[in-house]
């Protein structure tokens, strides 16, 4: 203990007598370490952190399986299997109590609050009464949900604020409790707030409220029927086993009951042959899944962007810690004589390599706190980019685990670094050592340097590769062709449901917003759509052709909006045959549709055939067919990456119940400047009637790209920072050896060589380094880049132009690198280079 203690004491005067280099070293680890914290922040909180419920490691998600399915379906991201009817989980909650301590219910819903006379579409959670007893979550203030308030369908009009809305919108006044808020026009009463810390039984959501499922019909007007229908797959459910039980056990033994409630269910669905019935029951199982981390709608689509960009922060980390490595083995090697003397005087290898060690771990622990100073605005910076949402659902505190991974990266790089002068310093040269015997270029200590810059610079073009491919993803996604011309484009929603308007009054309200749009000063044009156009979602559904003869087991989903009159004009989506819809098309006149391209072609081959050909589809019955009257040209819908969706348009005014709208303003002056009148003119029509996501089209696209976005920004930062490492470490090799080669160079001088040639061989000795780095990392950085093809759009994991352009980038960081250590070899003079030998 005293030697350690004498070590610890002696590493710290050490430092103290080299503090450029100490400044040096510390910055660069915290660069490394810095990053990979916050980004493991991310990737823990998303993929591996628990609910902070009570025991999360008892909870369980349910899966139903089985692709035979005849009815409605939502799944909201988190797949159709892990969509469950009401029934269906009532009868499990009821009927499933010998394995499971509870099931609960849940599902996402936009609702309209309005308090103080200011209304505003959030986000809420309607969850079965027992959620927060089930769960083991208490109240902050008040109570919570018990299954008391989840009885008699509307008649149990209470919520519970989350805690995150409570502090933003109610200034944490604990006296809310009892108040009333309207939700959808209908009075509640505020029964408590939850705990802080816990969001939603699943992660990703951030609800501002917490409804009753017996409320379901003023949560989502016009979805009440919900609670009795065994068609209607629409919510999730996760539960909680009982002592001692585990997933595997509980799925055997509730698979009679699933069976059993399948066969009922079947009931509901009609008659059907044999073979959607072995589909449907015989061949369904109802996975139990540990469910500690909680559902989540969001996990799968960030489960890859996290991993690579974590990916990429490890290869800054190993660059960071290897470029330490070089600048220890150069100070190690004005320390040789010291630590021959101490060899000579009795030491053994242990207690040097423990001196070593301390050294590194000393520096690696400032790093690590250095580290935390950045990985707080590096986490912020990345929350802002990766979510758009406000609250998010990523926290940006740096909390116990943060911390604990942060110090543990810290000492394990220090032991990593630590050990390239240790394995210097092992055996030296004890008599040359204490001559002050120097030692030549071509000695170990020199050619290990050299593998290490080499190594370095691998590791560089591992990474500028994956950055670069990155890149260029995010610039073909920017320059995809959507078929539609999103400049000068304005969108906003509206719900009036969620404003308390009665079904019967909302077509008229929207006649009314769509009049008053067009009559704002500097807007072209103005169309509506029950669907969003690139929101990443979509509405889709079977439709039968007349004169179609589907082959066997044919999947062909279409997708199913109704527009408005002037809703392709708004969008500039050309017509290629027929015409478009008009005011004329109501619900007095026969049912019309307007198909796209893709449509045209896999029902008529081309589009001029489509033209006056019949269709179900839509709010249409069996037999009562719609004509199509036009053809427009295909447009991307969903997303960026997806292909077209085959599209049936109908027109709004033929729509049985169109709820919530999607408006577009194609405007003649910049987009921004309507928005103020847009909000006015809303107001105009009806204070209460909540505008939501106002922005511009190309906003609205930025906000599907939030994860690419995200991905480009660090493959800049971490290929920068990459680049700038690559060229310290080739610039500290170079000038150690030019420094080694002194005698060298003035004998090459000296015997005619011209100081051309001294810079050529310095040039020479970088681009062997470099080249070495590259051949190696090349075939590498391909076959790590076929792992993220599904994160590429546009661009091959061998893409010729990324590789030719990090090749280049390497090269020309190695000149720059090479010119002043070949400059100072190209000024030796032989006679002062043999007199200091």
């Amino acid at each position: 203990m005293n030697s350690l203690m004498q070590d610890l004491r002696f590493s710290l005067r050490q430092i103290r007598r080299s503090p450029g280099f100490m400044v040096t070293a510390v910055l660069t680890l915290a660069l490394g370490i810095g990053a990979n914290t916050a980004i493991f922040s991310l990737l823990d909180q998303a993929l591996l952190r628990s609910l902070p419920v009570r025991e999360p490691e008892k909870l369980v998600t349910l899966t139903g399986t089985g692709k035979a399915w005849a009815g409605h379906s939502s799944d909201h991201g988190s797949g159709p299997e892990q969509s469950f009817s009401y029934p269906m989980y009532r009868d499990l909650r009821d009927k499933g109590t010998t394995v499971f301590d509870g099931l609960i219910a849940t599902a996402p819903v936009n609702v309209g609050i309005t308090r103080n006379n200011v209304s505003e579409l959030m986000d809420g959670e309607i969850v079965s009464g027992n959620y927060f007893s089930v769960l083991g979550v208490k109240a902050a203030q008040g109570r919570v949900l018990t299954a008391s308030d989840d009885t008699v369908p509307g008649g149990n009009p209470v919520v519970v604020l989350s805690y995150p809305y409570w502090q933003t919108h109610m200034g944490s006044d604990a006296h809310v409790v009892g108040e009333t808020i309207s939700i959808n026009g209908t009075p509640f009463e505020i029964a408590g707030v939850a705990a802080p810390g816990f969001q939603s039984a699943v992660w990703g959501q951030v609800p501002s409220v917490f409804v009753p499922m017996s409320m379901l019909e003023q949560a989502i007007p016009g979805r009440g029927k919900r609670l009795q229908d065994h068609t209607d797959r629409w919510m999730n459910i996760i539960g909680r086993l009982k002592p001692g039980e585990t997933p595997q056990h509980a799925q055997m033994a509730i698979a009679p009951l699933w069976h059993a409630l399948r066969a009922e269910e079947l009931k509901a669905l009609g008659t059907k042959p044999q073979r959607f019935i072995d589909e449907y029951v015989t061949r369904s199982q109802l996975l139990v899944a540990a469910g500690s981390r909680g559902l989540s709608y969001s996990r799968e689509s960030l489960q890859k962007p996290l991993y690579a960009v974590m990916g990429m922060a490890f290869l800054v980390l190993l660059i960071a810690a290897v470029n330490v490595a070089s600048l220890l083995l150069v100070r190690s090697a004005a320390r040789v004589r010291e630590f021959s003397l101490r060899y000579a005087l009795g030491a053994n290898a242990r207690r040097v390599v423990q001196q070593l060690l301390l050294e590194g771990l000393l520096i690696g622990i400032a790093g690590g706190a250095a580290g935390l100073l950045i990985a707080r605005p590096c986490l912020r910076l990345l929350v802002q980019r990766l979510s758009t949402d406000e609250p998010s659902a990523f926290s940006t505190t740096l909390d116990a685990r943060l911390l604990a991974f942060n110090f543990a990266v810290a000492v394990a790089v220090s032991v990593l670094f630590s050990l390239a002068p240790a394995m210097q310093l092992l055996r030296p040269d004890i008599v040359n050592s204490l001559k002050q015997q120097t030692t030549t270029a071509s000695g170990g200590t020199l050619n290990f340097r050299r593998l290490i810059v080499s190594l370095q610079v691998g590791l560089s073009v591992l990474l500028l590769v994956g950055s670069g491919l990155f890149v260029r993803t995010m610039q073909n996604l920017r320059h995809v062709d959507t078929g539609i011309n999103t400049s000068h484009l304005i969108t906003f929603h509206v719900d009036p449901q969620l404003s308390g308007y009665a079904k019967e009054k909302i077509p008229a309200l929207h006649q009314q917003i769509l009049d008053a749009m067009t009559t704002l000063p500097g807007v072209q044009a103005v169309g509506a759509t029950t669907d969003q156009e690139l929101g990443d979602m979509g509405h889709t559904g079977d439709v039968a052709v007349a004169g179609y003869t589907a082959p066997p087991d044919e999947d062909f989903p279409i997708e199913i909006p109704y527009v408005s009159a002037n809703f392709f004009r708004a969008m500039q989506e050309p017509l290629l045959a027929g015409r478009s819809f008009t005011e004329d098309d109501d619900a007095t006149h026969p049912l019309v549709g307007v198909v796209n391209e893709s449509f045209a072609k896999h029902y008529f081959t081309n589009p001029a055939a489509a033209v006056g050909r019949r269709v179900v589809g839509g709010d249409g019955k069996p037999g009562e067919y719609m004509t199509i009257i036009g053809v427009t040209r295909d447009a991307k819908h969903a997303n960026l990456r997806d292909a077209v969706v085959p599209t049936l348009f109908s027109p709004l005014k033929q729509c049985k119940f169109a709820g919530q709208l999607y408006l577009y303003l194609r405007t003649s002056t910049p987009p921004e400047q309507s928005f103020a009148m847009v909000r006015q003119a809303m107001k105009q029509i009806d204070p209460g009637l909540a505008v939501d996501e106002l922005r511009t089209m190309d906003e609205q696209i930025d906000t599907t790209l939030s994860n690419e976005r995200m991905i480009e920004l660090l493959a800049i930062s971490f290929g920068l920072l990459a680049t700038m490492l690559a060229g310290v470490g080739l610039y500290g090799v170079l000038a150690f050896s030019t420094a080694q080669r002194t005698r060298e160079i003035g004998i090459r001088i000296a015997l005619g060589s011209s100081r051309l040639r001294v810079s050529r061989l310095v040039l020479t000795d970088v681009l062997r380094l470099a080249g070495i780095g590259i051949a190696l990392a090349i075939p590498c950085s391909v076959l790590l880049a076929r792992l993220l093809r599904s994160q590429l759009f546009g661009v091959s994991s061998a893409d010729p132009l990324t590789l030719a352009g990090v090749v280049l980038l390497i090269a020309v960081v190695a000149v720059v690198a090479a010119i002043v250590p070949a400059r100072r070899a190209s000024s030796v003079d032989p006679i002062t280079a043999l007199r200091a030998e």
